[in-house]
């Protein structure tokens, strides 16, 4: 079952001569508990894609569903809904609240949503200690290490069972061996929970954890390759090789 469907997805900044393409006519599907890739080189459209997938912006051109839903049928309260019920967004800077502690980080969504603050709570403990955080539940950001703080923002994330994880540059501001446990788990994700996870990142190595990589380059889909799951150094060569080639 498709999570995701594009069509001719296209996103156009200016008008006239001065017009720039960020997106052009962009066709791709993610089916659930599939972990896709996305490279490619800065500024071809990391951010327009997660945005229009994530409902936080319109497309010029084309169509985006999730869940089978027409982003472009929805309204604002429709689009905010979605948002809070069905994706779960990670950050490259975690962006979480410096004064709560991770508990009370992860509840976020479920409160923003409603939800009785006890029961978020409880919730959001459980998903840290699927996480690997069951010793870190009333730590506060700044008692906590890049990794750990990550693995808050992964549990955020996944508090409101989406369906869709879309992850931008989750490892960009980690060392080389919390980069391999953020991607272990964003893996887990994927595996285990059978949420569809879409990445976007420039490490090959982190994006060889992936059962797909799709390569952008000047908005469009340029390659496209399927891993074998081995997640060996080899298949990070030959996707650091592929990306060096386009």
């Amino acid at each position: 079952m498709s999570i995701i469907k594009t069509e001719e997805l296209t996103k156009l900044y200016g008008t006239g001569d001065t017009a720039v393409t960020a997106l052009n006519h962009v066709n791709l599907m993610i089916d659930a508990g599939e972990f896709v890739a996305v490279m490619w080189p800065s500024g071809c459209g990391k951010s327009t894609l997660l945005h229009l997938l994530g409902g936080l912006d319109r497309a010029s051109e084309g169509r985006v569903w999730i869940d089978s839903r027409d982003l472009a049928q929805l309204d604002d309260t429709q689009l905010t809904e979605l948002r809070r019920r069905k994706i779960g967004f990670v950050f490259q800077f975690f962006n979480l609240i410096p004064v709560l502690d991770a508990v009370e980080n992860a509840a976020l969504p479920l409160i923003l949503d409603g939800a009785r603050p006890d029961e978020a709570r409880a919730k959001a403990a459980d998903w840290l200690r699927d996480v690997g955080l069951a010793d870190r539940l009333h730590n506060r950001p700044d008692q906590l290490s890049g990794g750990q703080q990550q693995r808050v923002a992964i549990a955020r994330a996944l508090v409101a069972e989406p369906m869709l994880v879309l992850a931008d540059e989750p490892t960009g501001n980690l060392d080389s061996r919390a980069s391999d446990e953020i991607a272990t788990l964003l893996r887990r994700v994927a595996d285990d929970w059978g949420r569809a996870v879409l990445m976007v990142t420039h490490d090959p190595r982190i994006a060889a954890y992936a059962d797909r990589i799709i390569f952008l380059k000047d908005g469009r889909i340029v390659d496209e390759t399927k891993l074998a799951g081995s997640r060996e150094p080899d298949e990070a060569k030959m996707v650091r090789e592929k990306a060096e080639a386009l």
